[in-house]
């Protein structure tokens, strides 16, 4: 399976802080916005990624993250010019996507919750035979999102975006898992009346196909759409508090790495070396002192 992480878009919510700069570039807390979204591929063990920028961040986000040869991954970029939608990220990505499933995930979505692994398998396994995953995040204000209606066996019945009167309070969080058919479909969708692709029309191509399935992120599970100040301000805190009060990283991409068994020891160190000035260089590297006293 194939990742596509989408840092396109103007983030003009976020003005004046994104006039100059991507909002997938500033930092929640202490590491930059795209390493949350990029963590959950890396714990699905999805090691080929996509990211798709806008002309003028493309090269900002090559410095940042390179190749992905320095946490065992293969990062490719791609440009959107203009924000067509979420859809055109499966037109942008067809040569790099090939016969294969696909992963599409938001860059500016933020999720924690300690069984993130097993929630990202279930959705995985759920489109072994064909057909398209999306995910249930249990909000008290679920009219805000897009809310997914489903039957016992978590098959999706009714999608409708920011109802009145939600038919349940599972929001649909930037989070995709498509069989390989999703390009030939994609190029199928036609502009929505605000003119863009949406992904909206994929999962209802899926839906009338009957193979539109959900998995549930429930207790324990929390996402953040950090697409304004608020949102951004919001999951800072969160990981703030989190880190200071049980001393590991969200969304740490060289521990990820390490533990998925995607670097090793040295690889890990060489990270930590590198940072060793900051805490979270200091961090890197008391996860290996931390392996020799075990």
């Amino acid at each position: 399976m194939k990742g596509i992480i989408l840092a396109g878009g103007s983030g003009t919510r976020l003005y004046p802080c994104t006039i100059s700069v991507s909002k997938q570039l500033l930092p929640i807390y202490d590491k930059p916005l795209i390493y949350y979204p990029l963590s959950m591929l890396m714990l699905a063990k999805i090691r080929d990624v996509l990211i798709i920028t806008t002309p003028q961040d493309n090269d900002n986000f090559k410095k940042l993250l390179g190749d992905g040869s320095r946490i065992g991954m293969r990062f490719e970029y791609a440009v959107q010019d203009t924000p067509k939608g979420l859809a055109d990220a499966f037109i942008i990505g067809e040569k790099f996507i090939g016969n294969d499933s696909v992963c599409l995930v938001l860059g500016d979505n933020v999720f924690y919750g300690a069984n993130m692994s097993q929630i990202l398998a279930h959705a995985m396994d759920s489109i072994k035979d064909g057909g398209a995953s999306i995910f249930g995040c249990m909000m008290k204000n679920p009219q805000e999102f897009g809310v997914v209606e489903f039957d016992k066996n978590r098959k999706v019945i009714s999608i409708e975006e920011k109802p009145q009167k939600p038919k349940s309070n599972y929001a649909v969080p930037g989070l995709y898992f498509y069989d390989n058919r999703v390009v030939e479909i994609a190029k199928q969708v036609q502009p929505s009346a605000r003119g863009e692709l949406e992904i909206s029309s994929i999962n209802d191509a899926y839906l009338r196909l009957g193979q539109l399935y959900v998995s549930i992120m429930g207790r324990g599970v929390t996402w953040f759409d950090t697409g304004s100040p608020k949102g951004m301000h919001k999951a800072s805190g969160f990981v703030k508090t989190l880190q200071e009060m049980q001393g590991f990283y969200l969304s740490c991409i060289e521990e990820i790495a390490w533990r998925k068994h995607f670097i090793n020891d040295e690889q890990l160190r060489k990270c930590g070396k590198e940072l060793e000035k900051t805490d979270y260089g200091k961090y890197l590297l008391s996860l290996l002192n931390e392996e020799e006293q075990v």
